[in-house]
């Protein structure tokens, strides 16, 4: 028989201090649902406790210390298969008194940079990159399958989930959120399908698209006929189709698609203030097909516009840096090679 789910409320908070986040690894109790891991200081609602009256009266029984300033950033809605744990999300740089041990662990000041290195819930990534954006009060939704992230959703949106990869394309069993990803350069998969077709004079052309200028990275640049993320559970080819029918419209089968071979990119970059470090490893496909760009349904959100462009030309305008794409020159020769090929 299923357990039956438990529902509570709790507080959550990190201290800070030159730089530094009072860290708590809680490793006293076997039957804790934080068992090994790294987290802040907290616990329960006692009956007729506000938030404020637990965090304080938690943060004194844990650590010593009587808070003398503190900030509600957010809740944390924390799912597992037997808890649902509501956690009212604090951040306090005033304290007064004298530090204690605790009986839930080890309590230590770790620098904010390698807090996310350490053994700690995947999910907590997401609200400790929000909490160093000054990000304004928050909801976040973090489900779990034991260990094993399997949903995020902040303030009602959904966030996308991808699997860490290894350098070989097999997954780890790791699922990581989206910026996450991109903030700590963690290897992930996409697929990149190039549309091909032969002109009457014999050329080859490729289909490029000019990303939409909303983009979180390259806005307005030029790219690939059609890229994008795999998401939590994706095979390859299956995230192939997917995107081709939400960028393009195009549907299409799996042995539609010619392999041309793997492309490991990493980007170091900064856009819109914040960085990126993107490590991805992508399947890169060619689709023959002679269709007109007025064809083709564009995703608006993601697809500013498509056009054919010869590939010798395209390779030869990717050496002048007034023409702005994102095009990667190895897997442009890679293409090249693959095309001349199978002529």
């Amino acid at each position: 028989m299923r357990e039956e789910k438990r529902s509570c409320m709790t507080t959550l908070c990190y201290l800070e201090k030159d730089g530094k986040y009072l860290m708590l690894h809680r490793t006293a109790r076997e039957q804790d649902v934080n068992k090994d891991k790294w987290i802040g200081v907290g616990g329960h609602f006692e009956e007729g406790e506000s938030p404020e009256e637990c965090l304080l009266r938690e943060v004194k029984e844990e650590t010593g210390y009587t808070l003398t300033s503190w900030r509600f950033r957010g809740i944390v809605t924390f799912c597992t298969e037997t808890l649902c744990e509501y956690m009212c999300l604090y951040t306090a740089d005033g304290f007064e008194g004298t530090p204690a041990a605790c009986d839930e662990g080890t309590l230590e000041w770790v620098p904010k940079e390698k807090a996310l290195a350490l053994n700690i819930w995947e999910g907590d990534k997401i609200f400790f990159y929000l909490l160093s954006e000054e990000h304004p009060f928050f909801s976040l939704k973090l489900v779990y399958w034991y260990d094993r992230l399997e949903e995020a959703v902040l303030d009602g949106k959904p966030l996308e989930l991808f699997d860490e990869r290894r350098a070989d394309g097999s997954k780890t069993g790791v699922v990581m959120e989206r910026s996450v990803a991109h903030r700590d350069g963690r290897l992930h998969g996409t697929v990149h399908v190039w549309l091909t077709r032969k002109t009457a004079d014999g050329q080859t052309e490729v289909l490029l698209q000019k990303r939409s200028r909303e983009k979180e990275s390259y806005p307005g640049c030029w790219d690939i006929s059609c890229a994008g993320h795999l998401q939590t559970g994706d095979e390859y080819e299956e995230g192939a189709l997917r995107e081709l029918e939400e960028e393009l419209g195009i549907t299409a089968e799996k042995n539609q698609l010619k392999f041309v071979g793997w492309n490991r990119d990493l980007t170091k970059e900064n856009f819109r203030g914040r960085p990126y470090l993107d490590d991805e490893l992508a399947k890169v496909y060619v689709l023959p097909m002679d269709t007109e760009p007025e064809q083709l349904k564009l995703q608006q959100e993601e697809v500013e516009e498509v056009r054919w462009m010869p590939l010798k030309l395209c390779m030869e305008k990717m050496q002048d840096p007034r023409w702005k794409h994102c095009l990667r020159s190895d897997e442009m020769e890679m293409l090249r090679t693959y095309l001349e090929t199978e002529e």
